[in-house]
This record gives C-alpha cells, sequence and structure tokens, in this order.
C-alpha cells in the first residue's frame, strides 16, 4: 500500500491514519523528522501495530539482544520486558515483541510563536537565551546563526512560552457511519476483547452480545460492532496535550473534527497545550 504526501501531512499523522508507527513508517521510506515533502508516495506498512501512540510490533532477528534492540528504539531493557511480560533476558529468531513507540518528537508536532528582539549594546547570545528562559542552541537554530557573533541592531527571533500545536494531519476525522448506536472496529494484532472495550468505554460482555461472539478469542482482520453512547447532554471535558490535534481527540472520542471546533467556536484547527475543550 502506498500513501501520497499532502499539505499538512506528518508521519505522526499519517501514522495514525493507518494505524501503524511512526518508527515503521520512517524506517520503510528512509524517511525521519519531517523531512516530508508534498506529492512524495511512501509505503506503508502491510501490517498494523497496536496502539500506534505507544508502541509497536517488532520481529527479533539473528543476533538480536534485549541490550541491542533497547539502544536502536531509544527505550530501556525494562521497558520492553514490562511490555512483554518477559521473565529472562533470553530471545528467540521470530519472536514478536511489543516496543515502546518513542519516535515522534514533540518538535515535530509543535510549533512555537516567535516575538523579534533587536540586539542591543552589550547584548550577548547569552544574556538574551537567559533573559527569555531559552537555551543557546535553540537560540541559534531559530535563527540559522553558525556562531556566537551577533551585531547591534540584529533581529533575533525569540521563542514565547505559548507553544501552539501544528494540525499535523490533513483532512478532517469523520467516525465511522453509526447504525443503531454502532461502530465498525477491525481488529489489530494484540487486540483483546478487554483493551477494546477499554478504549471504547464499554463492557467486554457487551461486545460478546453484539456480535454473538461464542468465546473470547478474536482474529487479526475480523470486523466487530462496538456499542456507542451518543448521549449529547454530556459534555465532556478534554484538556489538550502535547501531541493533540483536532483529528486525534475527535477520534478518540468518536466525534468530528467539525463537531469540535463548532462547541468551541474555534475558526482554525490551532489548538494550545493547556486549552480546555467541551467534547
Amino acid at each position: 500500500m502506498t500513501y501520497t504526501v499532502k499539505s499538512g501531512d506528518t508521519l505522526y499523522g499519517i501514522s495514525n491514519q493507518f494505524g501503524v508507527s511512526v518508527t515503521e513508517l520512517a524506517e520503510l521510506n528512509n524517511v525521519y523528522g519531517s523531512n516530508l515533502k508534498i506529492g512524495q508516495v511512501l509505503k506503508i506498512p502491510n501490517k498494523s501495530g497496536v496502539n500506534p501512540d505507544n508502541m509497536f510490533m517488532y520481529t527479533v532477528k539473528p543476533g538480536d539482544s534485549l541490550y541491542s534492540i533497547a539502544r536502536k528504539y531509544n527505550t530501556t531493557v525494562a521497558d520492553i520486558m514490562n511490555l512483554n511480560y518477559l521473565k529472562g533476558y533470553n530471545l528467540s529468531i521470530g519472536q514478536v515483541l511489543r516496543i515502546p513507540e518513542t519516535y515522534t518528537k514533540e518538535d515535530e508536532m509543535i510549533l512555537p510563536n516567535y516575538t523579534n528582539y533587536i540586539v542591543k549594546k552589550n547584548d550577548t547570545l547569552y544574556t538574551i537565551a537567559n533573559n527569555n528562559n531559552i537555551d543557546i542552541a535553540t537560540l541559534k537554530k531559530d535563527n540559522s546563526l553558525v556562531n556566537n557573533n551577533i551585531s547591534v541592531g540584529q533581529i533575533l527571533k525569540i521563542r514565547t512560552m505559548d507553544n501552539i500545536i501544528e494540525s499535523c494531519f490533513g483532512p478532517d476525522y469523520t467516525p465511522p457511519n453509526s447504525v443503531n448506536n454502532t461502530i465498525n472496529y477491525t481488529v489489530k494484532s494484540g487486540d483483546s476483547l478487554y483493551s477494546i472495550a477499554k478504549k471504547y468505554n464499554t463492557s467486554t460482555s457487551n461486545i460478546i452480545s453484539l456480535n454473538n461472539l461464542k468465546n473470547n478469542n478474536l482474529s487479526i482482520g475480523q470486523v466487530l460492532k462496538i456499542p456507542i453512547s451518543n448521549n449529547t447532554n454530556n459534555t465532556i471535558k478534554y484538556t489538550v496535550k502535547s501531541g493533540d490535534n483536532l483529528y486525534s481527540i475527535a477520534k478518540k472520542y468518536n466525534t468530528t473534527t467539525n463537531d469540535i471546533k463548532k462547541k468551541n467556536n474555534l475558526s482554525s484547527n490551532v489548538l494550545s497545550i493547556g486549552q480546555t475543550l467541551n467534547i
């Protein structure tokens, strides 16, 4: 499967659209960070990850060890062992491990606001950075400075504390069509009735009854009907966190980005960390 990059897309947004890991997507296409171009064609992994914001699946290869895998994916041996309920350090070739997803960086999803600062006599990068509560490396990066030299009258961009979150997925999210207060859910690798029920705030017994299941066994690709609540009298208060965007919030609460914008009188897709939304 392939995907053509559109304006506004990021690896994080595309990974959420297809239910894959950012790490898998980046490695398969040899792209990292924000290095995406409009019109670029990306290969999409055939197998979906589990909870792509949190983990992805890794198949052990010859020569692998917990230490080498943890180092490669910027995590710890303890985290991998806990996530996979491992009691020892031995691995088998072909063994599938859950790996904590740590690839997505905050600076890929957060766009800083800037103010202009005019350099004065006796100013240095250190004093300017210190007075504005930022580090020198960030100040140099934002202004494309190759050294610490600055001139009186020079205009520098200074990051403010009011960071905004990038809308990192192009099109608006619209939930699947619901009939009789249900949605269709396709089972992914690692899913269980418990995890699905918890995700959609229902019970395993409700899912079993609605789908006429005889036991708790699920198959990858199996389509389940999931009961949902459309009680519009209940308004959920949601506080925006780092990495959030309208698409991810709408998907989480089975609503649309347009409905969230309408309920909160939003004129754009830009959100602020700490902002409270009515869902």
